[in-house]
């Protein structure tokens, strides 16, 4: 166990490794799953998560009985499978968080799989984090570059998630439930790693396979809100409600199953469990944040500082965690200035830094526990005593770098970047402060 005063960075990577620990497929999933069907067992599903929960899958389904399917996940996050285990399910890759052409042949091929099924077979269903561009089939009268454009304006529009997938949902013929209706009439199961607030299943890379309380109107208020355009044909289908989602309610759902495996508030409570065996008194905020990326740092700051310097809300030394899901909105850039790089954890660990202004005895580490900080290599960021001072002294501002949304090159500068590689499971957001 590291020595938390001692190696305060060491000890916040632990948190995190712990916390992602608690979210992997495979000590998850087993007890979950249903017993084989009499007839066919087709999995499906795309996420992040999803070579892992696929290797999990394939390593504890019987060996007797039948298992094929297709699952989709990020480019470079397909695990070295096991020696000796047998491949009964394809994987294939495509992008995130901008879907490809790779993503749209993945999910046309799926529907095609889960065709001519019937009452005996079973469809199960992969889900985490990233299924949304991963699984991209557009609506019609939409195109692939359509999608892209959408896709990227909801992301550097600050929208949160909910309301992204609001939009991806009604524009899809694969989202929002319509994997599920494509199966019937077979029993669905639908396992999935929630990496959204709240664990809507629903919202979880966009819920193909599980009804979808939004609407179109829903839909167009959010593109009208951060004044994102689509074709006039497709508005005029969200506007009469041709594009509408199956409800909560709709006989096609009925049998089915949704479990989640793995959820932010689990691997939270792993890790403060961590802390407090190293004698270390841990405190949940919650698995819920969301807001601007930046503020939400502020605010973790003001009570940091509050703790350190007044011993109130908690007494000295504790470690606070926090989970969610922040956004980043991105800054127009100047003519001629270069182009940030990085993603909601560094940017709330400038923010972080910049609120705390040096305070002692205040460590932190803010990190996307897929391993992906945005679409950089890094997972985040820690945070240190002496961040901001050992900043100026290699020429770099906060607030100049928080201008153009580079956390990625503030925290490379002072060799402050975690990098794990994809850890081939998604559960958001992690956040660990250490007051000492």
């Amino acid at each position: 166990m590291t020595d938390f005063a001692a190696d305060p960075r060491a000890f916040l990577r632990h948190l995190f490794d712990v916390a992602v620990r608690r979210a992997q497929p495979l000590h998850t999933l087993g007890p979950f799953l249903p017993p084989p069907p009499k007839g066919r067992t087709v999995v499906i599903g795309a996420g992040k998560a999803g070579g892992a929960m696929v290797q999990a899958l394939e390593a504890l389904w019987p060996a007797d009985a039948p298992l094929s399917g297709l699952v989709v996940t990020r480019y470079h996050h397909i695990p070295q499978r096991p020696a000796g285990l047998p491949e009964r399910i394809e994987l294939v890759e495509a992008a995130h968080p901008v879907p490809d052409a790779a993503g749209l042949a993945a999910a046309e091929r799926m529907l095609q799989l889960v065709q001519g099924l019937g009452a005996d077979d079973l469809v199960l269903c992969l889900i985490s984090g990233g299924g949304s561009s991963l699984l991209t089939l557009p609506a019609e009268g939409l195109t692939l570059q359509d999608k892209q454009r959408i896709n990227r304006a909801l992301l550097e529009s600050g929208a949160h998630i909910g309301e992204m997938n609001c939009v991806r949902k009604h524009l899809s013929r694969i989202k929002g439930g319509r994997l599920a209706a494509a199966c019937a009439p077979a029993r669905v199961v639908t396992l999935a790693i929630s990496d959204v607030p709240g664990d809507d299943p629903s919202i979880i890379a966009s819920g193909p396979t599980v009804p979808d309380a939004s609407t179109c109107a829903e839909a167009l208020a959010i593109l009208r809100r951060y004044r994102i355009e689509v074709p006039a044909a497709v508005h005029a289908r969200l506007e009469d409600g041709t594009l509408e989602t199956p409800k909560p309610g709709d006989a096609l759902f009925d049998g089915h199953v949704v479990q989640l495996i793995a959820a932010p508030q689990q691997s939270l409570e792993a890790a403060a469990e961590a802390a407090r065996a190293a004698g270390l008194p841990a405190h949940i905020l919650s698995d819920e944040i969301e807001g601007e990326s930046r503020e939400v740092g502020k605010v973790h700051a003001a009570l940091a500082r509050a703790v350190a310097q007044r011993g109130q809300p908690f007494a000295r030394p504790c470690v606070i965690l926090s989970g969610g899901e922040t956004t980043v909105t991105i800054r127009p850039r100047q003519p001629g200035a270069p182009k940030g790089r990085g993603g909601r954890a560094g940017e709330f660990c400038m923010g972080l830094a910049l609120a705390l202004q040096g305070q002692p005895n205040v460590w932190a580490l803010a990190a996307d526990t897929d391993g992906i900080d945005g679409v950089e290599d890094n997972a985040g960021a820690f945070v240190t005593p002496d961040t901001l001072a050992r900043a100026l002294a290699a020429g770099r501002k906060v607030a100049e770098h928080l201008e153009r949304n580079d956390a990625y090159g503030y925290f490379e500068a002072l060799g402050d970047l975690l990098v794990t590689g994809p850890t081939n499971t998604n559960v958001n957001d992690f956040r660990a402060l250490l007051v000492l």
